[in-house]
C-alpha cells in the first residue's frame, strides 16, 4: 500500500496515539520527578549540604537492511538515575539503573561516603536561585508518533531501492532506519525541578558503485526530531547513488598550496573544533589555542557562529541546561569577534565570569560545558560563486582521522574529494592530506549560502585559502 494513502487512512487512530503518548510522557515526567525528589531529600538527611540528581529513560529502536533483505533489528530499553551531593567544597557523584526504594537509599549512602573521602573542589556547587530557568519556552522537542519496525523497514527499503536504481551502482553496504525517545528529568536542593522529552528519527543509506578494484563508496544520511523533517527515502537513496558514481577512478593530487573548499557535511567538523578550543574548562586549564583570544577577531568581518538551544525542533535543543540554569541564544562570534568561552558552573567559577547555560551531564559524571544547536551563519554567495574564481584547488567531502592538536590548532587530516580547476569541479581525487593551523584556517575563511540543520553542529560549504594538500 502506498505510504501516503496509508497515512491518510489512519490519521484518525494516529491522532488518538499522539494524545496517549503525550498523556503518558506526562506521567513519566511527574513520576520522574517524585523520584528525584526523594532521592535528594534522603542525600540531605544523610548529611548533604546540597545535592542534585538527573534521570534519563530511553527507548530506542533500529532496523536494517541490505540488498533488500533484513539484517539487523534491535530494540533497547533503559533507565539511568544519577545523584550529586556535596558537602562543603566536596562533591561525589553516584549513579545506578536500579530504582527500587533500596536501591536510592544505598545510592544516597555511597555518594555520602564518597563526598567525605575526596579532595575539596573550590569550584563545585548547584546554582544560585537567580540563576535558574524560570520560564521554560516550547522547543518542540518530542515528537509523538512512534514508528514500528514495519515502518522503518520500508523507509530504509525504499532509500535503498531509490539509491541502487542510480546507474553504474553495484552494491549496498545497507541502509538503516531509526526511532528514539528520552525523558530527561532533574531536580536540586536549590528547588529546581523539571523535566523534558525529547525525539529522534534517521535514515541512513551507504552504497558502492563500480566493479572489482575500481569500486568506490559513499552515503548519505538524515536525521531529526519530528518524522515528518527527514529527507524522502527517495531523495536520500539517490543522493548517496549519485555521490558513489562520481567518486570512480580518483587520482592523486599533486603536493600544492592552494585554496580549500569543505563541503557541509565536512565543514561542521571546523566549527567543532572551535567549539572546543571556546570550552570553559578547557581554556581555565590554559588548554586552548584560543585561550587568550577573548574580544579578539580571529574570523574575517561578517562571520558568527551561533549556539542557539531553544531553537524549534533543533536535534539539540533544550529549555534548560544541565545544571538547570536558563538557556538562552548566544552569539560566539559575532562579526568575526570572538565574545564569549561556553562555560558550565565550575568552569565560569574558575574562569571569574557567569555562566553561559552551556551545562551537559550524564548520570555518572558532574556537569561540563557542551555546546547544543551550534552553527556558522550562511555568507551571500552560493558555493559556486565561491569556487568560481579559483584555478586550482580542492573540494573535501571526507575526511579521515584525527589530527588536531587543541593546545597548538596545527590541523592535519587525511582526505578526499573532487579537483578543482579553473572555478569548476574536475575529477575525484583520494589519499591526500590537508594541513594548515586553525589560527590562520579561521582567519582566511569563506562561507558560502547553503547552510542547512542536519547534524546538531553545521556549517555551509567553506572556503579556506592558503592550506597545504600533501599528495603524490
Amino acid at each position: 500500500m502506498d505510504q501516503t494513502l496509508r497515512v491518510s487512512l489512519t490519521r484518525h487512530n494516529l491522532e488518538g496515539h499522539h494524545i496517549l503518548m503525550k498523556k503518558s510522557q506526562q506521567n513519566d515526567q511527574a513520576e520522574a520527578l517524585n523520584l528525584l525528589e526523594s532521592l535528594i531529600t534522603k542525600a540531605k538527611s544523610s548529611g548533604a549540604d546540597a545535592a542534585d540528581a538527573v534521570f534519563v529513560e530511553g527507548i530506542s529502536l533500529s532496523k536494517s537492511i541490505r540488498m533488500g533483505k533484513p539484517e539487523h533489528l534491535e530494540r533497547s530499553e533503559n533507565c539511568d538515575i544519577g545523584l550529586r551531593v556535596l558537602i562543603g567544597k566536596r562533591q561525589a557523584m553516584v549513579s545506578s539503573s536500579d530504582t527500587s526504594l533500596e536501591a536510592m537509599d544505598e545510592l544516597a549512602m555511597r555518594c555520602i561516603a564518597m563526598a567525605k573521602a575526596v579532595p575539596e573542589d573550590p569550584f563545585c556547587g548547584l546554582a544560585e536561585v537567580d540563576q535558574l530557568a524560570t520560564n521554560f519556552p516550547d522547543v518542540q522537542s518530542c515528537d509523538t508518533f512512534e514508528p514500528d519496525s514495519d515502518h522503518l523497514s520500508d523507509l530504509a527499503s525504499r532509500a535503498e531501492q531509490s539509491a541502487l536504481a542510480i546507474k553504474g551502482i553495484s552494491n549496498s553496504e545497507g541502509a538503516s532506519a531509526g526511532w528514539g525517545l528520552n525523558t530527561v528529568a532533574m531536580a536540586a536542593s536549590n528547588g529546581f525541578a523539571r523535566a523534558y522529552s525529547n525525539s529522534s528519527h534517521s535514515l541512513s543509506v551507504s552504497i558502492i558503485a563500480g566493479e572489482g578494484t575500481e569500486m568506490e563508496g559513499d552515503y548519505d544520511y538524515t536525521a531529526a526530531v519530528f518524522a515528518a523533517d527527514l529527507d524522502s527515502p527517495e531523495t536520500l537513496g539517490a543522493s548517496a547513488g549519485e555521490k558513489a558514481i562520481k567518486r570512480l577512478n580518483p587520482k592523486k593530487a599533486e603536493t600544492a598550496a592552494v585554496p580549500i573548499v569543505f563541503d557541509p557535511r565536512v565543514s561542521k567538523s571546523l566549527v567543532g573544533h572551535f567549539s572546543a578550543a571556546i570550552n570553559g574548562s578547557t581554556v581555565a586549564r590554559g588548554a586552548s589555542f584560543l585561550k587568550s583570544k577573548m574580544g579578539e577577531r580571529i574570523f574575517p568581518k561578517g562571520i558568527n557562529i551561533v549556539d542557539d538551544p531553544l531553537r524549534k525542533r533543533g536535534l539539540k535543543s533544550r529549555p534548560f541546561d544541565g545544571e538547570g540554569v536558563i538557556t538562552r541564544r548566544l552569539n560566539l562570534v559575532e562579526n568575526g569577534c570572538l565574545k564569549t568561552w561556553m562555560m558550565d558552573l565550575r568552569s565560569a567559577r574558575q574562569l571569574g565570569l557567569q555562566t553561559t547555560g552551556h551545562a551537559s551531564r550524564g548520570t555518572s559524571s558532574p556537569p561540563s560545558p557542551s555546546s547544543s544547536n551550534l552553527y556558522l551563519e550562511p555568507g551571500r554567495e552560493s558555493p559556486e560563486q565561491l569556487i568560481k574564481d579559483i584555478k586550482n584547488g580542492l573540494y573535501v567531502n571526507e575526511l579521515i582521522g584525527f589530527g588536531v592538536n587543541g593546545v597548538t590548532g596545527d590541523y592535519s587530516r587525511g582526505a578526499s574529494g573532487f579537483w578543482i580547476e579553473n572555478g569548476e569541479i574536475s575529477y575525484p581525487v583520494s589519499e591526500v592530506t590537508i594541513a594548515g593551523n586553525l589560527k590562520d584556517m579561521f582567519a582566511n575563511l569563506g562561507v558560502a549560502d547553503d547552510l542547512q540543520f542536519r547534524y546538531g553542529t553545521d556549517a555551509p560549504t567553506v572556503r579556506i585559502e592558503g592550506m597545504t594538500v600533501a599528495g603524490r
